[in-house]
């Protein structure tokens, strides 16, 4: 075996991942503390090297899976993705660039990366993305309906929630998540028009319990069909190495009568 297949097996191994996993975690909890003024009181400079520890650990593991995989290493999404993660942590943070300290947080997600499940439910979000844009697309002229009729029926008595077109749609997007939709808007809104529940309940009807259902219909099957081709490949593996294991028995047979016969 080469040494750039060993280096391959050991970096995408189970203990090695296990290993990367923890320093996702225990990188997570460092920037956190980062956050607290009483903790970089106490232990500042050990928490900032203990980060850039984990940092290097990482640009280590990033550095191994180049060198076993060359160029193989960017057919990988997935490697992709951490690439650009660790790229974005080592770029400096200076005056103009502060922001980038705030984004070093997205080393979390390397954890989607490092986990089986995670990446099954994410790889099932973005399988549903041809058909949640469609859904997307008639949310959009539903509530483009629905603002345009608003506005015209009650921007005058309630400006502040309804005056405009961004408005009513920013009050309707309130009143589709359920987030003080009764008292804190249509109550009052149904004071000064009795029948504007002739107006929310239709719509809350459609958006809220019809088309968002749509969605999470749409997600729930990708990460069933996600799952289910993922249980398929296994099989199939498992399947090829039983074959090759028959085959090998079948020659060392082959030659056990070959010699008995001579």
């Amino acid at each position: 075996m080469s040494l750039r297949m060993r280096l391959d097996a050991l970096v995408h191994g189970r203990r090695a991942q296990g290993v990367i996993t923890a320093v996702i975690l225990f990188n997570a909890v460092l920037l956190g503390l980062e956050t607290s003024d009483r903790a970089m009181a106490a232990a500042g400079p050990l928490i900032l090297a203990l980060d850039a520890a984990c940092l290097a650990i990482f640009v280590a593991e990033i550095g191994a899976k180049l060198i076993a995989r060359g160029p193989r290493f960017f057919a990988d999404g997935w490697n992709i993705f951490d690439f650009a993660v660790v790229g974005i942590a080592l770029m400096p943070a200076g005056q103009g660039l502060s922001v980038l300290r705030a984004l070093r947080i997205l080393r979390l997600l390397r954890l989607v990366s490092v986990t089986p499940r995670l990446r099954r439910v994410v790889e099932g979000l973005f399988a549903a993305m041809p058909g949640m844009a469609s859904v997307f697309l008639l949310m959009g002229v539903i509530f483009y309906i629905f603002s345009v009729m608003a506005t015209k029926l009650f921007g005058a008595g309630f400006p502040e929630w309804f005056g405009t077109l961004g408005k009513s749609a920013y009050s309707l997007f309130q009143v589709m998540t359920l987030e003080s939709w009764s008292m804190g808007i249509v109550r009052p809104v149904m004071e000064v028009y009795p029948l504007a529940w002739l107006f929310f309940l239709p719509f809350i009807l459609v958006t809220t319990f019809a088309v968002m259902n749509l969605v999470v219909g749409l997600i729930v099957n990708s990460m069933q069909d996600a799952h289910q081709a993922e249980e398929s490949a296994a099989t199939d593996a498992y399947r090829d190495e039983v074959l090759v294991r028959l085959r090998a028995i079948e020659a060392q047979l082959a030659e056990r009568r070959g010699k008995d016969a001579a």
